[in-house]
């Protein structure tokens, strides 16, 4: 089993702050997402990749393992350590078994990664004392990762808890830290009495947007010409493209509110925060000789020199 230097694969230093690892990675799954990259299966490999190595460095708790983990790696897969051990955790785990619908197809994590930290979702129980009869019924904690399209569109997942299948809706709007709860889906006890299931939500990162509570954020290209004169601007958004119109001379950095296009406001129906764009103006790379000529009288005029 090869190990994976996560650090190299997001091209970051071992001392890099959790922000200076958030930014490669966004940098990274622009570069190579698979919406740009349609057919190119080595692009999709490294989309992956860094998505692996993002899960754990994005991650603080998962990073110190890693971090703790080190070149020793091999010595404590020989000696028996995989994630139900590792830290000293000995709590009883339940993996998730969510099919096509898990993130990438199954875990889409490689063996090195799943050999340490287990795969996309763990459930591990909250243990009780003895009573002294009997374990009363424990409560399963666990965690979901989606995208930040199944956070607006709202999804599902389907767990599989030794056996018995779980169908689990998430709503529109979700957020990172939300919990949901399966009543009566934990651990039972001898006599026959369930606790509950807690699912908490992670949001994965996304290339394009990044979310302020139900606010989202994102550059928008705009080329020169449009800029100084207005007009039309193409604008994708998670609901679809839309066009707006751009005032004329609108600054680069200049930032456009879109309201109700932010996410959907979880438990409110038909309620949603607003798009923020960032314009960045688009210089042209390469100008012939004419349009130089033309772009120095505009500027001899602008300056109001004859």
């Amino acid at each position: 089993m090869e190990y994976k230097d996560y650090y190299q694969i997001l091209g970051v230093d071992k001392n890099a702050s959790q922000d200076e690892i958030k930014k490669a990675y966004r940098k990274l799954a622009v570069k190579y997402h698979p919406d740009k990259n349609q057919g190119n299966k080595t692009a999709e490999e490294k989309f992956k990749e860094i998505s692996e190595a993002n899960e754990v460095l994005g991650d603080p708790e998962k990073r110190k393992q890693y971090d703790k983990l080190g070149a020793n790696w091999k010595q404590y897969q020989h000696a028996g350590f995989d994630n139900r051990t590792y830290g000293g955790d000995r709590s009883r785990t339940y993996s998730y078994g969510g099919g096509d619908s898990d993130f990438f197809g199954g875990s889409g994590f490689s063996d090195f990664f799943e050999s340490f930290f287990g795969r996309g979702s763990q459930f591990r129980s909250r243990g009780f004392e003895n009573t002294g009869f009997e374990f009363p019924p424990s409560d399963l904690t666990g965690e979901i990762s989606i995208t930040l399209e199944e956070a607006f569109h709202g999804t599902e997942r389907l767990i599989d808890l030794g056996g018995e299948k779980i169908n689990v809706k998430i709503k529109p709007g979700a957020y990172d830290g939300l919990t949901l709860r399966a009543k009566g889906k934990g651990q039972k006890s001898p006599s026959g009495k369930a606790g509950d299931l807690h699912l908490n939500i992670k949001v994965l990162p996304h290339p394009m947007y990044e979310r302020k509570g139900n606010d989202l954020h994102m550059e928008a290209s705009v080329d020169l010409f449009t800029a100084l004169l207005g007009g039309k601007q193409e604008v994708q958004t998670l609901s679809g493209k839309i066009n707006i119109t751009l005032t004329e001379g609108s600054q680069n950095g200049k930032v456009v509110r879109l309201k109700g296009k932010g996410m959907p406001i979880y438990g409110k129906n038909g309620q949603h925060g607003d798009l923020y764009l960032k314009l960045m103006v688009k210089l042209p790379a390469h100008l012939t000789a004419h349009q130089k000529q033309l772009l120095h009288k505009l500027k001899i005029e602008f300056s109001g020199h004859a």
